[in-house]
C-alpha cells in the first residue's frame, strides 16, 4: 500500500523554488560582465567623424580669402603728394598769390599724369592708388572751385553744380564701401584699404568732364596772374600780355571763358547722371551676385536723387542770377537816360 504525502494546500503540488545567490555574488558577476564588455570596446579602432584634414581645404576653398597689396610705391606716393598740395594752392588763391598758386597748380597736373604711366609701366596698380587718385583730383577740383567761387571769379551756379556732383559720388562712395566689405563692418576695417571690397571705375564722359574743367580753372588761373604783379613783372608777364592780345583781347578772353564755363556745366550734367545707368562704374568684390546687383542699383539710386537735387538748386541759382543782371542793367539804363537829359 503506497502512501501519499498530503499536500497542505488542499492537494496542489509544490512549486520548484529557485535558489537565489548571495547579493555580493550577483555584484560580482555584473562587475566581469561588464569589464569584458569594456575590453571588447576598447580593442574596437575609433574613427572621427570629423576629420579635420579634410574638412579644412574644403572650408578654405569657400571661405574668400582677403588680398592684401604692397601699397608702398612711388605712384601711390606721388598722389599723396598731390594731395598734400591741394590746401597749399587754396590758400595761394584766396591771398591772390597766382604765381605760387599756378606753379603748384602745375606740378600736380604733371604729377597726375607721371604716376599713371608709372603704374602701368611697371605694374604698380593698387586698389588704393584707383580709390585715392581720383580722390586727389577731386581735391584739387572742390580746393579750386571753393576757392575762385570765394574771390567770385567762378559763377556760384557753376560752383554748386560741380561741388554738388562730387559730394553726390563722395555719399554713394561711402554707401558701396560700407555695404561691400566683408564681414566684421568694423571702423578699423572700414579705413583700411589694404582690404579692397569694390573698384571704381570713371565713365569715359566723366574723364571728359575731369579734364575740360581742369582745362577751364588752369585758363582762369592763367586770367589770374595777369592781375598779379609779381606774375606780370616776371620774365613770362610779356608772354601772357602778348597770348591776350593774340586772343583778342581781355574782352574776348572773358567771352571764351564764359564760353568754357558753360561747357564744363553741361558736361557735369550729363557725366553725374551717367553713374545711374552705368552699372560698371562701380564694381563691387565679392562672391554673392545677388547682392552685389541690390548694391549696385542702391548706389546708383543715391547718386542720382542726391545729384538731381543739386541740379536743381543751381538751375535756380542760376535763374536768380540772371534775374539781378537784368534788374542791374535795367538799373544802369535808367541812370544813363537821367544823365543824358
Amino acid at each position: 500500500m503506497t502512501c501519499r504525502a498530503k499536500d497542505g494546500g488542499g492537494g496542489k503540488k509544490n512549486k520548484k523554488q529557485v535558489v537565489q545567490p548571495p547579493p555580493a555574488q550577483r555584484d560580482e558577476k555584473v562587475i566581469k560582465k561588464v569589464e569584458k564588455v569594456i575590453k571588447k570596446v576598447e580593442k574596437i579602432p575609433l574613427k572621427p567623424r570629423i576629420q579635420p584634414a579634410k574638412i579644412l581645404p574644403k572650408l578654405s576653398a569657400k571661405i574668400p580669402a582677403l588680398r592684401h597689396e604692397n601699397i608702398y610705391n612711388i605712384p601711390n606716393f606721388l598722389t599723396f603728394s598731390r594731395l598734400l598740395a591741394t590746401p597749399v594752392i587754396g590758400y595761394f588763391i584766396v591771398y591772390d598769390q597766382h604765381l605760387y598758386a599756378f606753379s603748384l597748380f602745375f606740378y600736380a597736373a604733371f604729377t597726375d599724369v607721371l604716376d599713371g604711366w608709372l603704374a602701368r609701366k611697371y605694374n604698380l596698380q593698387t586698389v588704393v592708388g584707383s580709390v585715392v587718385d581720383p580722390m586727389a583730383d577731386k581735391a584739387l577740383m572742390t580746393t579750386l572751385v571753393s576757392c575762385m567761387a570765394i574771390n567770385g571769379s567762378l559763377p556760384l551756379p557753376l560752383a554748386v553744380l560741380i561741388l554738388g556732383r562730387d559730394a553726390a559720388l563722395a555719399v554713394a562712395a561711402i554707401y558701396y564701401r560700407y555695404a561691400s566689405l566683408p564681414a566684421p563692418k568694423t571702423l578699423k576695417r572700414y579705413w583700411d584699404f589694404s582690404l579692397p571690397s569694390a573698384e571704381v571705375h570713371p565713365t569715359q564722359v566723366s574723364k571728359y568732364n575731369t579734364f575740360l574743367q581742369l582745362v577751364l580753372l588752369g585758363t582762369m588761373m592763367c586770367v589770374g596772374l595777369l592781375h598779379d604783379p609779381v606774375a606780370t613783372k616776371s620774365a613770362a608777364g610779356g608772354l601772357l600780355t602778348s597770348v591776350q592780345d593774340l586772343l583778342g583781347g581781355e574782352e574776348s578772353v572773358r567771352k571764351m571763358v564764359m564760353g568754357m564755363q558753360y561747357t564744363v556745366a553741361a558736361t557735369t550734367v550729363y557725366s553725374g547722371l551717367s553713374y545711374t545707368w552705368t552699372k560698371d562704374a562701380v564694381k563691387i568684390l565679392g562672391h554673392d551676385e545677388a547682392l552685389k546687383l541690390k548694391q549696385g542699383f542702391r548706389g546708383r539710386m543715391i547718386v542720382g536723387g542726391a545729384f538731381g537735387a543739386v541740379t536743381i538748386i543751381a538751375a535756380g541759382l542760376h535763374l536768380r542770377d540772371r534775374i539781378w543782371n537784368e534788374d542791374e542793367v535795367k538799373e544802369d539804363e535808367k541812370l544813363l537816360f537821367k544823365a543824358s537829359k
